[in-house]
């Protein structure tokens, strides 16, 4: 077997046994619209954009929502960095896995929570962003 020929079958041995920073890559939650969290936007759009409440209740005869979700990456930041994970895998036979995965891992997303009070029409009247980091 020549040297191009092990090449080639080390390098399709690498691709068919990498991928799982490639797929964490792919699969790292989307990019939410904060913009939403502007006063007197309507709870159903909120609802919309980042997904129910993780809690809901009433407080002075108010409304207030409580959401907790991670805030992720644009498709565009996703695909790029699935892109250079594969190439990584490939130049590298797949020990970039070795580095790639427990980095996927770290940068999932920013943890976020924010409380939400509406008013009589159910429009946005006060923001609190009750996370420490913003993204």
């Amino acid at each position: 077997m020549n040297t191009f020929s092990r090449f080639t079958a080390f390098a399709l041995i690498a691709v068919m046994l990498s991928g799982c920073s490639v797929f964490m890559a792919a699969k790292q939650p989307p990019k939410k619209d904060l913009s939403v969290l502007e006063i007197g936007t309507p709870r159903s759009r909120v609802i919309s954009e980042l997904g129910q409440p993780a809690a809901s209740d009433t407080k002075d005869g108010k409304r207030v929502d409580m959401f907790v979700f991670q805030q992720g990456y644009s498709k565009g930041a996703k695909t790029g960095r699935a892109l250079f994970h594969g190439a990584a895998d490939v130049m590298t036979l797949g020990l970039w896995e070795v580095v790639g995965t427990p980095t996927e891992m770290v940068f999932d997303g920013a943890h976020m929570s924010y409380e939400v009070t509406y008013d009589a029409d159910d429009r946005i009247e006060n923001v609190a962003n009750l996370s420490r980091q913003e993204q």
